[in-house]
């Protein structure tokens, strides 16, 4: 399979790329710092005795990049089975970006929308192909203001808001194509990654619990039915289960206003 995980150079995307790659699989990672990548993709090389591992270089923050990162693997990538939107950010120097919009809304999920819509084709190329998008379970009502960069918020309500936006936007793919399974995912709070350890200082979990549903939900064939669902990784004892998602999720009226806004802004 040939597979891109975004956000890749560590945490549960590092992890999930390592574990993919070990099975011989065709694993596109991505960061935004290019020394990063290039070590990232050497370490997995060895670590999974797979050459067929490659990197991308892009910063999120930047929608112009995430453009070009789109028209490169348009250019360089045949056909993609599994994307993992993964990229994501709590907590950082700067809030918003050179464009001036909120960091959080910019890389969690503009970047992600822009990706996606603009590889579609590699996608459509893929055998039964599916995304992976990763939403959380802090998810709040999306705020207008906060969409457009005009209104300034705390990192954790823009980041709820984020998430809430990607996991809005996951459904409304799911129904535009129905050919591509699209998933919507909280790995698990508090997982022990350097996201969480910067945000809170603290974890619940270890990184595996969301990396194996990471994995379980790309690959395994009891989920490749499960489109324009959210799967909550919190639930259950050992591995979550699809749960509602946020209401405004389900809200047309409430996904219409967002696309329109998204669609202005890019």
């Amino acid at each position: 399979m040939n597979i891109l995980i975004t956000g890749s150079t560590d945490g549960i995307g590092k992890l999930t790329a390592l574990k993919l790659a070990k099975e011989g699989n065709t694993v596109y990672v991505h960061g935004r710092s290019e020394a990063k990548v290039n070590n990232v993709v050497l370490e997995i090389k060895e670590a999974s005795n797979n050459n067929n591992v490659k990197g991308f270089v892009a910063d999120f923050s930047d929608l112009n990049a995430v453009k070009q990162l789109a028209k490169q693997i348009k250019s360089e990538v045949p056909s993609l089975d599994i994307l993992i939107n993964n990229a994501g950010i709590f907590k950082t120097d700067s809030v918003k970006t050179k464009a001036g919009l909120d960091i959080r809304m910019a890389v969690n999920y503009l970047a992600a929308y822009i990706l996606t819509i603009n590889i579609l084709p590699v996608l459509e190329k893929g055998t039964e192909t599916r995304i992976i998008n990763l939403s959380s379970a802090a998810q709040s009502t999306v705020k207008k203001g906060i969409l457009t960069g005009d209104v300034s918020i705390n990192a954790s309500d823009a980041y709820a808001q984020s998430k809430l936006a990607l996991t809005m936007w996951s459904f409304h793919f799911a129904k535009q194509h129905p050919n591509i399974t699209t998933i919507a995912v909280n790995p698990g709070s508090l997982l022990n990654t350097k996201m969480a350890k910067e945000a809170y200082g603290q974890h619940w979990s270890p990184a595996e619990k969301g990396v194996s549903i990471l994995y379980d939900l790309a690959t395994s064939d009891a989920y490749k039915d499960a489109t324009g669902k959210y799967f909550d990784n919190d639930k259950g004892e050992t591995i979550g289960r699809f749960s509602p998602a946020h209401p405004d999720a389900y809200d047309e009226v409430k996904i219409s206003e967002l696309l329109e806004i998204t669609n202005r802004i890019i």
